[in-house]
């Protein structure tokens, strides 16, 4: 028997093994520092924390965060259509509240143009979230409204002066 040749394949096995080991666990070592989607019982817990936190409002949106120490990052608007970022640790202590800056290119809509823009725009998509709604610079549409179903599909929901939806289009 050649021994030479023996050698020489345990050593190709055996390098063959420890590589596919470490591509293996860095595949593993990724998957588990990405953080999963907060979504259920766990989107709503988390969002009530910070909706609390800042004295009420609604939640537009829920992720896991990636930064050392916070577990994660909220979005809540307002009752006076303020936003603002949240973040919390994994028992949800705040452990940041930050004002967004108003967007000085649109005026804000009037409550009860608001209010109704976005009533027809829940009606058209079968509830969800309100994520935008502004006034539209495009002709013929009226209104413009951006919505998070309750399945996390986000529409964008075209509105004419009466409230009638005119298109509404799943975001890619």
């Amino acid at each position: 028997m050649n021994t030479t040749k023996l050698r020489s394949k345990r050593v190709i096995v055996t390098t063959a093994a420890v590589a596919a080991l470490a591509v293996g666990g860095g595949v593993w070592a990724t998957a588990a520092n990405a953080g999963p989607d907060v979504s259920g019982s766990d989107r709503d817990r988390v969002g009530n924390a910070a909706v609390q936190a800042v004295g009420g409002g609604t939640v537009l949106d829920v992720e896991a965060s990636d930064d050392q120490g916070e577990a994660y990052e909220v979005e809540v608007r307002k009752q006076d259509g303020s936003e603002v970022d949240v973040t919390l640790d994994k028992d949800l202590k705040v452990l940041t509240q930050q004002a967004e800056a108003a967007d000085t290119g649109d005026a804000a809509l009037p409550d009860a143009e608001r209010t109704s823009a976005e009533k027809a725009a829940l009606d058209a998509v079968g509830g969800g979230t309100v994520l935008d709604a502004e006034k539209s610079d495009d002709q013929g549409v009226a209104y413009e409204v951006e919505v998070r179903a309750a399945d996390n599909t986000e529409w964008n929901v075209e509105l004419d002066g009466a409230f009638k939806v005119l298109a509404k289009n799943a975001d890619d």
